[in-house]
């Protein structure tokens, strides 16, 4: 799906910011196998080992709200190939020998083109959320160690950032316990909607909820026209049968339109076709990928990927033949993917598309808020210059409305 504006944050560390985080938790690769009782700060690449991706995937099935995005299936692919030095940190709690909560973070000294100092998550532009891990009988205490460590450690961060955290999430709701009393002042600077899909209704009632029956009938007639073209094909996968040339249709389908032309297509850079690959290839292996695609007499028109991470779906990545947008093949196979809330123990599709998507807006009716916060960090006199700076923010959001 297209992606969120302003996700990502750019993978830089202050001064000594490595080595201070090697200091704050287990420092070497054998070590974080074990995993230390506790919280730590710790570079990712020592998270990078089969012990502590096993607990990891344990931790991820436990998750009090699912986010495919901070998976060890996904998000180690992408530090590989997006922070190979390993300047990010994994932030990560460990009760019982068991990992009870892990967030990728780091140190960041711009701030949507400002100079300010902060700490924030770490997101890259094909990742939609920013949800951590976090078993549900230890958000508070995650929340709590995260906090007092930016406290101890702030330097010259003047506040912590959050980006992608859905509002019904349960990072949001410890926070706002946590850290909305006034002497810290968590403020939500920023809130946007996505399309997603609530579960209770039927695709067709869906369908009939998003769209009046005059539109509606003029969907039925743009399939009939495809149809009319030669042999009309939907297929559906939850396994890797034929992945390998799946994703090879779909990145020379997506390289064929207007994101190729713009250089903006997964393949038009290494690094995102390789993460690209390696994600949906793992998905598949853990059974969290759902594929659907429709080909005309042999060749892909329109195809479309989602993550599975019960109780939720989340869209990845789509695309279609631009020559023949007129008839709406991607469209007619979002309509197909209604029937996702058909699978046992989905209860929500977040579509993981901007806000104004011209097409997913139309056929997903329902809505779902995901929220930028900032939180002052410090001691006293440092968080009263985050509050005001947070503040500021939020004051300038409202104005750019």
């Amino acid at each position: 799906m297209a992606h969120i504006d302003e996700l990502t944050t750019s993978n830089r560390l202050g001064p000594g910011g490595e080595h201070e985080a090697r200091l704050q938790g287990t420092s070497t690769r054998s070590g974080m196998t074990g995993l230390s009782e506790g919280f730590s700060v710790a570079s990712w690449r020592d998270a990078d080992n089969a012990g502590f991706i096993e607990k990891w995937h344990r931790l991820a099935l436990a998750s009090a709200t699912p986010n495919p995005f901070n998976e060890a299936w996904f998000l180690l692919p992408s530090l590989r190939q997006f922070d190979p030095k390993g300047e990010v940190m994994l932030a990560t709690h460990v009760v019982r020998g068991e990992l009870a909560g892990l967030m990728p973070m780091l140190r960041d000294r711009d701030y949507h083109g400002r100079p300010l100092p902060h700490l924030a998550n770490w997101l890259h532009s094909n990742a939609f959320s920013g949800e951590p891990l976090v078993r549900a009988d230890h958000c508070a205490s995650f929340w709590q160690h995260m906090l007092d460590w930016c406290d101890r450690h702030a330097h010259g961060s003047l506040f912590f950032h959050l980006s992608g955290i859905p509002a019904d999430g349960a990072a949001l709701a410890a926070l706002r316990d946590i850290a909305g009393k006034p002497d810290r002042g968590l403020r939500i600077v920023e809130t946007i909607e996505r399309a997603v899909l609530h579960g209770g209704r039927s695709p067709q009632d869906h369908l009939r909820l998003a769209l009046d029956k005059k539109r509606r009938k003029e969907l039925n007639r743009k399939r009939r026209r495809l149809e009319e073209l030669g042999e009309l094909v939907l297929t559906r996968h939850d396994d890797d049968t034929g992945l390998g040339s799946w994703i090879d249709q779909f990145l020379e389908l997506e390289q064929a339109g207007w994101k190729g032309a713009q250089g903006s297509a997964i393949s038009s850079a290494p690094n995102t076709e390789a993460v690209f690959r390696e994600s949906m290839t793992a998905a598949a292996r853990l059974g969290k990928l759902q594929r659907l695609a429709f080909h005309l007499d042999g060749r892909p028109v329109a195809m479309l990927s989602s993550f599975i991470c019960e109780p939720h779906a989340f869209g990845f990545k789509t695309t279609f033949d631009e020559s023949l947008a007129k008839l709406s093949p991607g469209m007619l196979l979002q309509v197909e993917n209604l029937a996702i809330l058909e699978r046992s123990g989905v209860t929500l599709s977040d579509s993981c598309a901007a806000p104004d998507h011209p097409m997913i807006g139309q056929i997903w009716p329902d809505r779902r808020e995901i929220v930028k916060l900032s939180i002052p960090i410090g001691g006293s006199l440092r968080r009263s210059i985050g509050r005001a700076l947070t503040a500021l923010e939020l004051r300038r959001g409202r104005n750019r409305k």
